[in-house]
């Protein structure tokens, strides 16, 4: 790997298409910038479509030749999330990346529109069901990617399977944790599951460390203050680094699947992208395949993988 990887790196992206959720804002929009600079085209996946318009006109400004769509999806809601995938299959033949960007922080207790847990019905089961529908496409396409966002929050994270959706109880960091960890296992269990059928796409996780963004107040619904803000900048990092490892993970040939990305600083909180081992000893392929079960089970999505074709002698 490169020893301090920018965004100058990413090579030329013309005809690349690439859907990002979250794409309005944060580390989404970082992302999207940076890809629609070396001539990707960028849809931006949004649930709040004011913003992703003048996300998109931002972009079209900064890039007059920039090719930006901004399609509708709310991840909290699997009928909006089947109404994207359903658009998006009809209007396309290809998609070479799949960012899974989009999250909710430490927000009050509640329910997505299905009844989930938000940050677990958002950040895991929305994604699952997202990747798993657009998943033809992505398999038409050769040497597609799909990468899922983690947090070194995944590091504490833990799956309460006797309490997904919060019945016995709340913890909104608790909760944050186990949707990022279910981000990582799945990341990581799909991947081996590419790879048991042969397919070129692969799957890769990332994380931005600790990045300088408006997640954390927009999740809780409150405003940081000017001293945890001052003391917040600090510790970050500003976004357009925390997008690196995402953008890493999404253009560098050198991936093969399965590996996951984040800053190589001290404790993985700021820095260049590196192949980060630190979190190992959360992978587990019982939980992993448990996880699997139960969020096809909760989203009634099951993922369409082809088995190779017989190589003709």
């Amino acid at each position: 790997m490169y020893k301090q990887w920018t965004a100058d790196m990413i090579p030329d992206l013309t005809d690349k298409r690439i859907v990002i959720t979250g794409g309005s804002g944060g580390l989404g929009l970082e992302t999207a910038r940076a890809l629609v600079a070396h001539h990707a085209n960028v849809v931006l996946a949004v649930r709040n479509l004011e913003k992703g318009h003048q996300a998109a006109a931002g972009l079209l400004r900064e890039y007059p030749q920039a090719r930006v769509e901004v399609m509708q999806l709310d991840l909290a809601d699997l009928q909006s999330v089947r109404a994207f995938s359903e658009t998006f299959l009809q209007r396309y033949t290809s998609l070479d990346v799949l960012i899974n960007n989009a999250g909710v922080m430490v927000p009050p207790f509640s329910r997505t529109k299905d009844g989930f847990e938000l940050q677990f019905g958002s950040n895991h089961l929305g994604h699952f069901a997202l990747t798993g529908l657009l998943l033809p496409v992505l398999l038409d396409t050769p040497s597609s990617r799909i990468v899922t966002l983690s947090s070194i929050a995944a590091r504490s994270g833990y799956i309460y399977f006797n309490n997904l959706n919060a019945q016995i109880g709340y913890s909104a960091m608790k909760f944050y944790g186990q949707s990022k960890l279910a981000n990582l296992l799945f990341a990581r269990e799909l991947q081996k599951r590419l790879q048991e059928t042969g397919a070129s796409t692969i799957s890769i996780a990332a994380h931005p460390g600790v990045s300088n963004t408006n997640l954390i107040s927009r999740g809780s619904g409150k405003q940081a203050g000017k001293a945890a803000s001052f003391v917040w900048g600090l510790l970050s990092q500003p976004a357009d680094m925390g997008a690196l490892p995402t953008l890493y993970a999404a253009v560098e040939p050198s991936l093969r699947g399965g590996e996951y990305i984040g800053p190589d600083g001290k404790g993985s909180r700021k820095g260049y992208p590196h192949l980060d081992r630190s979190f190992e000893h959360k992978y587990n392929d019982s939980t992993a395949s448990k996880l699997w079960r139960v969020s096809e089970e909760m989203t009634g999505v099951q993922f369409p993988f082809r088995q190779p074709e017989a190589v003709q002698e």
